[in-house]
């Protein structure tokens, strides 16, 4: 199977790249291989319909998004130290989901398609928590709150609107936990999600927090539970 058999639990971040003023976050659950391989072989189908999609690499690291937020640099470490007393008591990592199908988001002439992951209450939990805590520092954000795209392709306007919106739009009874796989032609995308679905289980192999890039993929690793703070 292409490139995500070989993509790691934990892909390599991208160099670190000063931030802005406003930094666009994702705070993530990483999963495991089953999951890594699923999601690499529908990122082969999307790209063999759509080649310009991008690929699933260390700018485009394959996650749960829990929240994804607008907040100020100067309020990072501050935000990584609250999570990491909501890591300490959650332990991400005795988390069991299940895959149960496909989803898109429109972008334009396109569908960013995604693995749906059954929401179950304890990751609804941990979401109310991750939440309580970036909150209070979350704050309106624009397009240069995102790591550049390497092809200097602009942020793509619905992204930035889905990040502003997260919460309310994205949590609580309207969260729709996922793991995106990529970028496709809408009829293709259709396609994919109206195809029978082999369900299956995996676990969360750790938690982040991550520097958005386009299309809301997770491009450069910020801090981990077992990370010192990063200077900023």
């Amino acid at each position: 199977m292409a490139n995500a058999v070989l993509f790691s639990l934990r892909a390599p971040a991208a160099e670190p790249q000063p931030l802005p003023a406003v930094v666009a976050i994702d705070v993530l659950l990483h999963p495991d291989r089953t999951m890594l391989a699923a999601a690499a072989k529908a990122n082969e189908e999307l790209r063999g319909d759509y080649p310009a999609g991008f690929s699933l690499d260390k700018l485009h690291t394959p996650h749960i998004s829990m929240i994804q937020r607008f907040v100020r640099r100067d309020d990072l470490a501050q935000i990584e130290a609250e999570l990491e007393s909501v890591f300490a008591s959650a332990k991400p990592t005795a988390i069991e989901l299940e895959a149960t199908g496909y989803y898109s988001l429109p972008v334009g002439e396109l569908g960013l398609a995604g693995i749906v992951i059954e929401p179950t209450s304890e990751l609804r939990d941990l979401q109310d928590r991750i939440i309580a805590a970036v909150e209070p520092f979350a704050v309106k954000g624009a397009a240069d709150a995102f790591v550049p795209s390497a092809d200097k392709a602009p942020i793509a306007p619905s992204i930035v609107d889905y990040v502003n919106g997260y919460v309310p739009e994205r949590s609580g009874k309207n969260f729709n936990p996922h793991v995106t796989v990529g970028l496709g032609k809408t009829p293709f995308v259709k396609r994919l999600i109206a195809a029978p679905f082999p369900t299956f289980t995996f676990r969360v192999t750790g938690a982040s927090v991550y520097h958005l890039g386009n299309y809301g993929t997770a491009a450069v690793e910020l801090w981990s539970p077992d990370d010192k703070p990063v200077a900023k």
